[in-house]
């Protein structure tokens, strides 16, 4: 049996642009003569459709969407994704559902029992799980069909009701098949293999997992569709961020003959140790990551050119460096804006950097507008001291000049804090903390020095002077971040262990961090939630990143 698999990347509610993506898929499949083809899960709706699943009309373009596709399931089947209405009305409307299409008809369809609620995923608020569980007889062979549920253990957990291939294997299948829409972490791939491969050794039959790739505002697919045999070996994986087609022919015995795979892709090596942050970590697959997610979010929105301001720092020139990779160095436009306490090599350093890449840059000195506001707020500071307040003026001056600029000439701002400054609050909301899109928010400031090593690996983009220098907002003479901020090869693991690891006070000061700093620490980042809930979409690329996949009360007193 030759089984097509198309890893593609699709667009929130798209349907016009989706279906053609997939009846492309499908008659690529029938040049490779197989017996049937299928696709990563909801390629109508994209995960995550989020409320678009509360309109009628839009739940309509979904079984549209499936009655043209269906008129190309004609000489193979095709197996795809989607929303599937709840005939019974007990429960929700709506279940997650996968389609098996086959003589231009809906031969069956399998409705999803997993519903994650946890991190990005919040599929019990649309979905009702499966009640019923049935393998699809095909050709002499029984197909156990899953949606992303590479669950092996559910424990008690009473809305999973029952695990499907438990059920599944009392119809004594032949073949696990899984669409899925895993999204990237840096911890992430490594595990979906040995969850696979635990799935292939539990149940000795062979699988076949097809990931979503492409960027959904801040959550990341990367792809890697997997091939497992009985025996949990690794047959193929398809590339990471990368749209790409594969055609396994499984024999009778389980194994699976030489696939024929399109592009070829490298398996990473790295192991992920859960304890410690290790910024060096997978520092390839976030660059890589990134840039899907700057690329996806700019085409999908219709956008091509983006701002943001040039600072001579490492967050503003790693920004940049990955924003012209993305976009193209012609349309990523960056702005130098010196205050009265920039220092002369920050400028020189932010021109030099541009040269490197080749992008247009301008210099707009803020010192006449700091100073005009200064002057009309004087009758109200009166004889005060400088405090956050005068240091806050030039940080939202830089950002009005930059939306100014964007609105303009049609451009997105593309924000470049990082995870330590986003978790302190240490930055100034409307200011620096301005943008449509968050690059560096999902990596701690040692990450970002590590993605900048990664862009010189080859030659020097971002000059040395940018990775030696001591990191400064520089909005007051002589400031440092260290003024207002531990040391970042102290502050990064400690909030590691807080934000993505979970860990309260207790247990990291268990872990030898100095008590004093932990209440400090946590203190600086629970205040700041307010901060956060204001920002924009981050880019996700570790295992808890802010946004929608971190709520905690803007008003709580937990450890603060």
């Amino acid at each position: 049996m030759k089984i097509a698999v198309a890893q593609q990347n699709y667009h929130v509610g798209n349907f016009q642009d989706n279906t053609r993506k997939i009846i492309e898929g499908i008659e690529w499949a029938k040049s490779q003569k197989p017996t049937w083809s299928y696709f990563p899960s909801s390629v109508f709706v994209v995960i995550p459709p989020r409320d678009f699943l509360e309109f009628d009309d839009f739940i309509r373009q979904c079984y549209a969407a499936i009655d043209v596709i269906k008129e190309h399931a004609d000489t193979i089947a095709v197996l795809v994704g989607g929303p599937d209405r709840n005939p019974v009305r007990e429960g929700k409307d709506l279940f997650n559902a996968a389609f098996f299409l086959y003589e231009k008809e809906v031969k069956a369809v399998v409705h999803k029992t997993c519903l994650p609620t946890y991190d990005v995923f919040d599929e019990y608020r649309y979905f009702e799980p499966a009640y019923h569980w049935n393998v699809i007889p095909f050709k002499g062979k029984k197909l156990a069909v899953t949606i992303c549920e590479d669950i092996w253990n559910l424990g008690d957990n009473p809305l999973y009701r029952n695990c499907p291939m438990d059920e599944l294997m009392k119809q004594e299948p032949d073949l696990m098949l899984n669409l899925s829409a895993s999204p990237f972490d840096y911890t992430h791939v490594e595990d979906r293999k040995a969850i696979v491969k635990l799935n292939t050794g539990k149940y000795h039959l062979p699988m076949i997992y097809c990931n979503a790739v492409g960027s959904q505002t801040e959550i990341v697919f990367d792809g890697a569709s997997l091939v497992f045999d009985k025996d949990s070996n690794l047959i193929r994986q398809l590339p990471l961020f990368e749209e790409a087609y594969a055609v396994v022919d499984l024999q009778d015995d389980g194994r699976f003959l030489q696939a024929v795979q399109v592009p070829a892709a490298a398996l990473p090596s790295a192991e992920f140790n859960p304890v410690q942050l290790d910024p060096e970590l997978c520092t390839a697959e976030i660059y890589q990551a990134i840039l899907h997610g700057i690329r996806d979010y700019f085409r999908k929105m219709g956008f091509n050119k983006a701002i943001l301001g040039s600072s001579g720092g490492i967050d503003s020139a790693v920004t940049l460096a990955l924003a012209c990779d993305a976009l193209g160095k012609e349309n990523v436009r960056a702005i130098l804006m010196p205050s009265p306490y920039s220092t002369g090599h920050s400028v020189a350093d932010a021109e030099q950097l541009s040269r490197n890449l080749g992008n247009p840059y301008d210099i707009v000195p803020i010192k006449n507008i700091y100073e005009s506001s200064l002057s009309e707020l004087k009758p109200i500071f009166g004889d005060l001291p400088f405090s956050l307040a005068e240091e806050n003026i030039q940080a939202r001056t830089r950002g009005n000049l930059l939306m100014a600029i964007a609105n303009k000439f049609g451009y997105i701002l593309l924000n470049t804090s990082n995870k330590s400054e986003l978790a302190t609050g240490y930055g100034t909301l409307y200011g620096d903390m301005a943008g449509g899109l968050g690059v560096l928010g999902d990596c701690y400031k040692m990450q970002v020095y590590a993605l900048a090593r990664y862009i010189n690996r080859e030659k020097e983009i971002i000059p040395q002077n940018i990775l030696i220098k001591a990191p400064s907002a520089e909005l007051r003479p002589g400031q440092k971040d260290a003024d207002s901020l531990p040391d970042y090869a102290i502050l990064d693991p400690l909030l590691y262990q807080y934000i993505e690891r979970r860990q309260g006070p207790n247990e990291i000061k268990g872990m030898g961090f100095d008590p004093a700093l932990v209440d400090r620490v946590l203190r600086m980042v629970n205040i700041n939630e307010y901060k956060r809930n204001q920002f924009c979409p981050i880019i996700r690329v570790s295992p808890k990143a802010f946004g929608v996949g971190r709520r905690v009360p803007i008003v709580g007193k937990y450890l603060s």
